[in-house]
C-alpha cells in the first residue's frame, strides 16, 4: 500500500481509500532535462503553480530544486508561502502579483512579485521597510496578452516612480506569450518587439534586469526565431514539465514523458439483469446482464460529470466503459466484457495499464476542455503518491468509442 503524510490528518500517513494520484519523479526529472537542453544557457524558471498542475507542489517543488531550477514560478502568494514552509530554498516568483496584505508576507518569505503597477512598488517599499529588509522584483509587461502587466505606454512613469524606491530593485523583465501555442507568427513577433524596447528603456535609466524571460512550454519546444537577439536568459516551462504538449503539433518537438497516473480500485461488484438502470436518472440501462464494477472516485474528486457515459478506464489491461452518471464521490464501469474482475482490482483513470492507455488528451476531449483543466481539476482530496517508475502512456484512438 503506497503511503504518504495527509495534510491535516496528524498520525494519519497511509492511504485508506485506494483512489489517488501517482507522481512519477524519474518522468519529471527526464522532462527537466529536456527543457533544460532545449534553453541552452539559459535557466529554468520551473513554473509549480496550481499544486504543480494538480501533480502536487510540496514533492514537485522538492524534485525540482534538486535537479537545479533557478527559480520556482507560482501564482499566489499563498503557494510560495507553502513552499517556504516545506522547506524549499531556491528563489520563488510570485507569476501573479500580490493584493492588499500580501506584501509584507512576501518579504517575510523572501518571495519575488511580478510588478505592474506604480503601487506595486510603493506598498512593497512601506513592507520592506517595517520589515528592515529589501525585495527584488521583476517587472510583468503586457506585450499582447491582456491579462495582467504593464502597457507599454505606461512604461516611463513605471520607471520613474522605480527611481524613488530604494527596498526594491527590479531584477527581471518577463512577459508572455499570448499565440506561441497557435503558431501565430505575427502575434508572436510583435510582442518580442515590444519586450526588446522595454528592456532598451530600462537600459536607458541604468536598470540591467539580472533575468530576461518570456518563452513558456510553448516558446521552450518551438523558441521563434522572434526571439533572437532578446538576450533572454531564463526561460518558463509548465505544463511540458509533466509530460503534456501545450498542443498537439508541437508534441513531435521532444520526447516527453507523462508524470501523473490516476488510480483507484474496484471496491464492489454486482451483477444486473438486462433492463436495470445505473446511477441518477436512470441514463444508462443494461442492455443484457451486466457485471458492474463501483468505483470509489467521482466528480468531488475530478472525474468530471462530463465523462458519464462517455470515458472509460482500465481493469485488467482492457478497457471498460463507465456507464450511468458520475456521482460525486462514485460511479460505475461496465466489466462484463473483461471476465474475472475482483473486488480490489487495480483501475487506471489515467495513465496506461497492459499496453493500453488513457490520457489527459482523451479526457478533455469528452469533456470539452484542454488537458490542463483535466490535470488542474483533480481535487485535493486525491492523495499524491510519489514514484520513480517512469513509463510512456500509450493512447488509443479515440474515434472507435471506450
Amino acid at each position: 500500500m503506497p503511503t504518504r503524510t495527509l495534510p491535516g490528518r496528524g498520525a494519519l500517513d497511509r492511504l485508506i481509500r485506494p483512489t489517488r494520484a501517482e507522481i512519477d519523479l524519474a518522468a519529471l526529472e527526464h522532462n527537466f532535462g529536456v527543457a533544460k537542453k532545449l534553453a541552452g544557457p539559459a535557466g529554468v524558471l520551473a513554473v509549480v503553480k496550481a499544486n504543480a498542475y494538480g501533480h502536487g507542489a510540496v514533492p514537485v517543488a522538492r524534485e525540482l530544486e534538486r535537479l537545479g531550477a533557478a527559480m520556482l514560478g507560482v501564482a499566489l502568494v499563498e503557494e510560495g508561502i507553502e513552499l517556504r514552509a516545506a522547506g524549499v530554498k531556491a528563489p520563488i516568483l510570485v507569476l501573479g502579483g500580490t493584493y492588499e496584505g500580501g506584501y509584507e508576507l512576501m518579504v517575510e518569505h523572501e518571495l519575488s512579485p511580478a510588478v505592474f503597477r506604480i503601487d506595486h512598488l510603493s506598498r512593497l517599499e512601506r513592507a520592506a521597510a517595517r520589515l528592515g529588509q529589501s525585495v527584488s522584483a521583476h517587472l510583468k509587461l503586457d506585450t499582447g496578452m491582456g491579462r495582467i502587466g504593464l502597457l507599454p505606454s505606461e512604461l516611463e512613469a513605471f520607471l520613474d516612480a522605480a527611481k524613488r524606491v530604494r527596498r526594491v530593485s527590479l531584477d527581471g523583465l518577463l512577459s508572455h506569450f499570448a499565440n506561441a501555442d497557435l503558431a501565430d507568427e505575427a502575434l508572436t513577433r510583435e510582442q518580442a518587439a515590444r519586450f526588446g524596447a522595454a528592456l532598451a528603456a530600462l537600459r536607458r535609466r541604468g536598470i540591467e534586469p539580472r533575468w530576461r524571460h518570456l518563452a513558456n512550454s510553448a516558446a521552450v519546444l518551438e523558441l521563434p526565431e522572434a526571439c533572437e537577439g532578446l538576450e533572454l536568459n531564463l526561460v518558463r516551462p509548465g505544463i511540458m514539465l509533466y509530460g503534456l504538449s501545450p498542443a498537439g503539433w508541437l508534441a513531435s518537438r521532444a520526447e516527453l514523458r507523462p508524470v501523473l497516473s490516476w488510480k483507484t480500485a474496484v471496491i464492489h461488484l454486482k451483477t444486473v439483469p438486462a433492463g436495470t438502470p445505473v446511477s441518477y436518472g436512470g441514463t444508462w440501462v443494461a442492455p443484457r446482464e451486466s457485471r458492474i464494477a463501483t468505483l470509489p472516485v467521482g466528480y468531488a474528486d475530478g472525474y468530471s460529470r462530463a465523462f458519464s457515459g462517455r470515458a472509460a478506464v482500465l481493469v485488467r489491461g482492457r478497457r471498460a466503459p463507465i456507464v450511468g452518471r458520475v456521482c460525486m464521490d462514485l460511479c460505475m464501469a461496465d466489466v462484463t466484457e473483461i471476465g474475472e474482475v475482483e473486488v480490489g482490482d487495480e483501475v487506471v483513470l489515467l495513465g496506461q495499464q497492459g499496453g493500453l492507455g488513457v490520457s489527459a488528451e482523451e479526457l478533455a476531449r469528452l469533456a470539452g476542455t484542454i488537458h490542463y483543466e483535466v490535470v488542474c481539476g483533480i481535487a485535493g482530496r486525491v492523495s499524491r503518491v510519489e514514484c520513480r517508475a517512469s513509463r510512456r502512456v500509450v493512447e488509443r484512438p479515440s474515434s472507435g468509442g471506450p
